[in-house]
């Protein structure tokens, strides 16, 4: 006689998957925010470490986010015809594409930072600071925006035939 199983097979790789892409979305959103909160004119040497710091968390995280997005599409999700047929699917992976673009300005700036780290402080002008300021908040709002992407994808909105399309 068999143990019945209590959850379907596919449901904790399912979640997992699927936790990993919530779990990478949210440190995205934290490493921006902290990042924004850190970018000023001629930070001090821990503040402009703490900055290079979490713009490679934030890499990381981003890096996990689309993989994780790609499995859910492809393996662990509604099916890869739920998604690449349904117009905001492309809208958030156009979302996801123009943050990570317009992170790399900030990624090559901390890069251009790590010998004048190593000798003391960057020297950061004001107008790099606020051009820094400026892309972080676009980015946070693209990054706000996603989720809401998500949420109208997983009720059908966009789908041929359902709700809002």
């Amino acid at each position: 006689m068999s143990v019945p199983a209590i959850l379907p097979a596919d449901v904790l790789p399912r979640a997992g998957v699927a936790y990993v892409h919530y779990l990478s979305f949210m440190v995205c959103f934290a490493a921006l925010a902290l990042e924004r909160r850190l970018i000023r004119a001629n930070p001090d040497k821990a503040d402009a470490t703490l900055m290079v710091i979490t713009d490679v968390v934030y890499g990381v995280a981003a890096l996990a986010l689309l993989a994780s997005g790609i499995l859910r599409v492809l393996y662990f999700g509604q099916g890869s015809g739920f998604y690449t047929e349904n117009p905001l699917f492309w809208w958030k992976v156009g979302l996801y594409l123009g943050v990570g673009g317009l992170s790399l300005y900030p990624t090559i700036t901390y890069i251009l930072w790590a010998i004048p780290l190593r000798k003391g402080e960057p020297q950061v002008s004001e107008a790099q600071a606020s051009r820094l300021a400026w892309i972080l908040n676009i980015e946070l709002a693209g990054f706000a925006l996603i989720p809401l992407l998500a949420t109208l994808m997983a009720r059908g909105v966009g789908l041929p035939g359902l709700p809002g399309a």
